[in-house]
Order: C-alpha cells, then structure tokens, then sequence
C-alpha cells in the first residue's frame, strides 16, 4: 500500500511539472510563484510563444497598433464573460485582467476607457484590440495608432 501511495505521488509530481509553461530565465516574470491569481492571469502559451501576464499595471503606458475584433456576439472571453461588440471592452496579451485602461487615437486626440477582459491580439504588430463600439467611439477605421494607459483595476 505504501509503494502504491509513493508511486502515485511522484507520478502527479511529475505531471503537474509537465503544466507548466517554459520561461526564458531572462524573463523577469519568471519567478512569479506558479498557480498565482486566476487563471487568465497566469503565464500562457499561444503560437509557441509564452505571455506573462503583469501582476500590477501601476504606471503603464505604452503606444502602438489597435484593431478592431468580434462584429458578433457570442464567444466567451478569457475572463470567462461573454463578447459583446457593445461593450467597451478590449483583448491584450499581457495587461492583468480585469483593469480599466483609457485608449486615445492619435490621429484625431478621441479617447475611451475600456475593460481588458479577453487575450490578444496575436499578430506581432497589434497591442490591443477593441470591440466594435469602443473602436468607433474613437473615430478608428481597420487599425489606428493608440496609447494606452492604465487607470486602475
């Protein structure tokens, strides 16, 4: 009975090791303790590649691409919602989930405070993509170049 107990331990040992994500050990994300806060929130894979989620978005501010996704509702998001284009809600790869962050369009200075509920975009080039409303609430026709800055959570 005791062998059976041993073995049965150190097989799940080893398959819980196998869950886990690889991290570059010049990620410095990498010594977050495994299994912390949701699981949208933890480490994940898409492409081959591994997204560290932030654990705090204090003082984030970064410019890029935004895009647009979802004319339909229906998906689940990450957070586990359903989509609605309605919303004024947006896809990041790495930005905690739930937080709130103001997107401003550069070309013509329109802002919207948007809800991070869902992962993406996974094109190299994107930084955030936005529902239908929170892209048309700033003017943004296919693509736009944006800030983005946390306002909390």
């Amino acid at each position: 009975m005791l062998r059976r107990c041993v073995l049965a331990i150190t097989v799940l040992a080893f398959a819980g090791c196998s869950l886990l994500p690889d991290l570059d050990e010049s990620d410095d994300s990498a010594n977050r303790p495994a299994g912390s806060g949701a699981r949208y929130n933890r480490p994940y894979r898409v492409k081959g590649k591994t997204y560290v989620p932030l654990q705090s978005a204090v003082g984030y501010k970064e410019q890029g691409r935004a895009s647009w996704y979802g004319a339909e509702s229906g998906p689940r998001t990450a957070s586990g919602i359903r989509f609605d284009p309605r919303g004024l809600t947006a896809a990041h790869k790495t930005l905690p989930i739930p937080c709130k962050v103001r997107v401003t369009n550069l070309r013509n200075g329109r802002q919207v405070d948007v809800v991070i509920t869902d992962r993406g975009p996974f094109s190299p080039d994107r930084l955030i993509d936005l529902s239908k409303a929170a892209a048309e609430r700033i003017g943004m026709r296919g693509t736009a170049e944006v800030t983005i800055e946390y306002l909390g959570g």
